[in-house]
């Protein structure tokens, strides 16, 4: 799968996530900007996950039907002609980092995905369904890090 640069001006790749994107601080996304997707590509899904969750992986944000013409997303805002889906909370939209006190740092895996048709995905789509359907359908991805300890 083709890259696409997926970057954030409140973190680098492999550092802290500030607080004030945590679920137990103002709990905003952050601000995201994104690469030019490929020539064929019909819309963006971009995922949040925290692999390290004590129940599995678990998913932070998900949104599709991004318009792929949209270079990014401001903090606090849906990118542009996106849908929120259910996150593990339960909540639609952004849910924040909030790992175990104490737990060492988690990682949270921002994915953008490039696909050449809507897929279909239900609204409280697991990381694993995510993956398997862009794994079959997807034209692009890319990836950035971040880390979140309490």
């Amino acid at each position: 799968m083709a890259g696409i640069e997926l970057r954030s001006t409140a973190f680098n790749d492999r550092t802290p996530i500030p607080g004030r994107h945590a679920k137990d601080g103002e709990n905003i996304s952050p601000p995201l900007t994104w690469s030019r997707p490929p020539n064929g590509t019909e819309e963006l899904v971009l995922l949040c996950e925290d692999p390290d969750a004590p129940s599995g992986t678990f998913v932070h944000w998900l949104v599709t039907g991004i318009d792929p013409d949209s270079g990014g997303v401001a903090a606090g805002e849906l990118p542009d002609g996106g849908t929120a889906h259910l996150n593990s909370f339960g909540e639609p939209g952004w849910g924040g980092p909030q790992p175990p006190i104490g737990d060492r740092a988690h990682r949270y895996r921002f994915r953008l995905y490039a696909v050449p048709e809507p897929v279909p995905l239900p609204d409280s789509a697991s990381a694993t369904q995510v993956h398997r359907t862009m794994s079959q359908h997807g034209l692009a991805s890319g990836l950035l890090t971040g880390l979140h300890q309490r």
